[in-house]
């Protein structure tokens, strides 16, 4: 293998690398181990502590608004990986269609991650969940689109 194979080698590891292991974490947060039941073993503790005088009912809401958001950025964080993956690619169809297949990434995985968890009796697979995973996913790849927009303009 010469020293440019070596060098592609390593840049596809360093690209896509990343990319994978996120996708692993977000199915392993889809387990049981994402459950209400286990996060609530480490947020209800810190809302208990921001807010010491709260109903438990007003908790158990801003518990599932924490983890809704977490749905939002966990998905943010795979469209960033998979856009940087795809942009620095050196197939051309990659870099020229990095934005759809990005989402694409996003959605197919949201979707796989769902329809898993209706199978899990301590999950519940949803739709919105989807459309949430989605929305962070496109947040994000938009922002990478305006930002590269502003620094092309200098």
């Amino acid at each position: 293998m010469t020293v440019l194979e070596k060098s592609k080698w390593r840049g596809r590891i360093l690209r896509y690398a990343p990319l994978i292991l996120w996708a692993g974490a977000v199915f392993l947060a889809s387990s049981t181990t994402g459950s209400m039941s286990n996060t609530s073993r480490i947020i209800r503790p810190l809302l208990e502590w921001l807010f010491p005088h709260t109903p438990e009912d007003v908790l158990t809401v801003y518990h599932g608004y924490i983890r809704k958001f977490a749905h939002f950025f966990e998905y943010a964080v795979l469209a960033f990986l998979a856009s940087r993956a795809f942009r620095g690619s050196s197939v051309g169809l990659l870099q020229r269609f990095w934005t759809v297949l990005a989402f694409f990434v996003v959605l197919t995985i949201a979707s796989i991650d769902e329809y898993n968890q209706s199978f899990n009796p301590a999950r519940t697979g949803s739709v919105y969940d989807i459309l949430l995973d989605c929305a962070g996913g496109l947040a994000m790849i938009l922002s990478i689109l305006i930002y590269k927009n502003k620094t092309a303009k200098k």
